[in-house]
């Protein structure tokens, strides 16, 4: 009878998943995907509990304080977080599920060594390769984690002939793993405890060497990884539901994964061993002689409220300087006037696909007024303005016109072939690729220096006085 119920509650809640996975593809239901997601989530876990196993009523206080403590974690870390701190926080706790892998991993090796447990060789294989995931899994989004918040640089954890080291390790890991499969002849388990080191090792030494502007690719394979890791456990605990659970989130960042190295235009293999947008990258690509256009206040507000067309280009300069509202003023004031705005999004705006999308929604943006890279695209040419707010890489020349250019061959909007641009940033400074955006040299580009949040509320004032 309970094992009815607890198959019925798992088919619940991966029903849930599903269909929660499904509403999180647009902003209008966003929300009601997670909570969605949530409750299935919610009810599996407490139909596990309900599952007869030998000693389980001295465990009930150690899940539940667990679920407590870690629920008021997430909370308050969810509630604090900074749009622009997304990714990091996907990164931590992404991180620490690849942990719990570990931590299953090598309880269940330390049960079969010390022959309380016993294991066919298919359990043990499940078991290694939860544990080698998991691991890789850990220290990876632990450093991917470092290197967006700042705390450490390429050049500070990155081995001359690095990727030559990585294959050295991933040999030895997975020669490791072979020999602990096939017995650890006299060692038991100190080799199982060494394949977790070399593990763990290997993780970090694997994300070392990818560039900053392409921690968000890793971040989304290494959460493929935590997801087979957690599969692979329910494997091993015949548990349905964290197998099912486990293959969503695995297929998903593989899916996300390929969506932005094609964004891109760039193979996985490469985003690899490119060193793409390393912090040391210094900036080239525009001849010294050239000068960037400026616009005043003034004159950038005239010609937004006399246009037909305006195309907004939101980028991560946005949402640092946490102006979404003032830009959704800005729309209003341009729409009671009769002007058509639209904003552009490119998949990898920001520091992860959606980014820029979620950004928008928080200020109520309609979602229909949000064009893909191709539709954009369309639009641009027949468009009066287009006001590129914090956005570098994706609006840059060079990755069409340059063949010398990392970012050459990734597509980008076409910003250039509007009327007129306006390009909004505090500097001159490259973006997160290490290059000079030649769009600042334009001929039908200007620039209006400042901090977006001020300028906009400037442009804001302004209009209203027109």
């Amino acid at each position: 009878m309970i094992g009815s119920i607890v198959n019925l509650a798992y088919l619940f809640g991966a029903t849930s998943f599903v269909w929660g996975l499904r509403q999180m593809s647009t902003p209008d239901t966003a929300k009601k995907g997670n909570l969605l997601a949530a409750l299935g989530m919610g009810i599996a876990i407490i139909a596990t509990m309900l599952l007869p196993m030998t000693g389980a009523a001295n465990n009930y206080a150690w899940i539940i304080g667990g679920m407590i403590i870690g629920g008021i974690i997430g909370f308050f870390a969810a509630k604090r977080v900074q749009m622009t701190a997304m990714p990091q926080m996907v990164s931590i706790f992404n991180g620490l599920g690849g942990a719990c892998a570990v931590v299953l991993a090598m309880t269940e090796l330390i049960h079969y060594y010390d022959g309380t447990s016993r294991m066919d060789g298919g359990q043990l294989f499940i078991i290694l390769t939860t544990l080698l995931i998991g691991a890789i899994a850990f220290t990876g989004s632990m450093l991917a984690f470092a290197k967006l918040q700042g705390l450490v640089w390429d050049s500070q954890v990155t081995l001359p002939k690095h990727h030559i080291v990585n294959y050295i390790l991933l040999a030895a890991t997975l020669g490791l793993t072979a020999y602990v499969f096939m017995g650890g002849i006299g060692l038991g388990i100190t080799a199982a405890i060494g394949l977790m080191v070399l593990s763990l090792v290997y993780g970090f030494s694997f994300v070392a060497p990818i560039g900053g502007a392409d921690m968000p690719v890793v971040i989304s394979l290494l959460n493929s990884f935590t997801g087979l890791s957690a599969a692979a456990a329910g494997l091993i605990y015949n548990n349905n539901i964290m197998l099912v659970g486990g293959i969503l989130v695995g297929a998903a960042g593989v899916i996300l994964t390929v969506l932005m190295c094609e964004a891109m235009n760039r193979s996985l293999f490469n985003v690899l061993i490119g060193g793409f947008g390393g912090g040391a990258a210094a900036a080239k690509g525009v001849d010294g002689d050239q000068v960037a256009k400026t616009v005043t206040i003034n004159d950038a507000a005239i010609q937004l409220y006399y246009s037909q067309s305006v195309m907004i280009v939101p980028g991560y300069g946005l949402a640092v300087a946490q102006a979404q509202k003032v830009v959704k003023e800005l729309d209003d004031l341009l729409s009671a006037n009769g002007v058509d705005v639209k904003y552009a999004i490119h998949p990898v705006a920001g520091r992860m696909p959606g980014h820029m999308n979620v950004l928008l929604a928080e200020a109520d943006v309609p979602y229909p007024k949000l064009l893909d890279l191709e539709d954009a695209n369309s639009a641009i040419p027949n468009t009066d303005m287009v006001v590129i707010i914090g956005a570098n890489d994706v609006v840059n020349p060079a990755a069409l016109d340059d063949p010398g250019s990392p970012i050459y061959g990734m597509p980008v909007l076409n910003v250039w072939e509007a009327k007129h641009v306006i390009v909004m940033k505090r500097s001159m400074s490259p973006g997160y690729a290490g290059i000079q955006n030649q769009l600042f040299f334009h001929e039908k580009n200007k620039m209006l220096f400042g901090d977006a949040k001020d300028s906009l509320q400037k442009l804001v004032s302004e209009i209203k006085t027109l």
